[in-house]
């Protein structure tokens, strides 16, 4: 398996991916391929990087531009989806540390993600009540900070997410 950026050709097949790994998942909404593709339209889609194996993409993850309080330089991870046959193989993990080596590469302050605290803790987030996402249970919302800067606030997700 190897990451990659996406290329021009991958859109269609991210997004059935995207679809697939999210149909009658929990947590999930169904509109996590549109958010990737309204980001991609509108420049919203700061990272976006593909696991490939055997020629097929397995993986992808994005990360977006998020505001903490007035401050810039903050992303958000997500959505990642790993096809089902490839899970719990370390597919998404290496996504995710390679998006957040990339974030640091280019002097980002932090990321904020919502998911599973005891997922993403390994890759260093953690819940901080001063970062608050509104509606969402602060164990669910966490932030990996990439510098000293102690930032705090109310994120607020680029408007693909059609998050108000």
């Amino acid at each position: 398996m190897h990451v990659r950026s996406e290329n021009q050709t991958d859109a269609a097949a991210i997004r059935a991916l995207i679809t697939a790994a999210f149909t009658g998942a929990e947590h999930a909404d169904g509109t996590e391929a549109e958010i990737v593709e309204r980001l991609r339209a509108s420049d919203g889609l700061s990272i976006s990087l593909v696991a490939i194996e055997d020629g097929e993409i397995v993986g992808h993850v994005a990360f977006s531009p998020v505001s903490l309080g007035r401050a810039p330089g903050y992303y958000g991870l997500g959505p990642v989806a790993v096809h089902r046959d490839h899970r719990r193989r370390g597919v998404g993990a290496e996504l995710i540390r390679t998006g957040l080596d990339q974030l640091r590469d280019r002097g980002a302050k932090g990321c904020v993600v919502l998911g599973d605290p005891a997922y993403y803790r390994r890759f260093g987030f953690a819940c901080d009540e001063r970062v608050t996402l509104a509606g969402v249970p602060a164990e669910y919302f966490q932030i990996l900070r990439l510098t000293d800067s102690g930032d705090v606030g109310a994120v607020r997700y680029h408007p693909a997410f059609g998050i108000e």
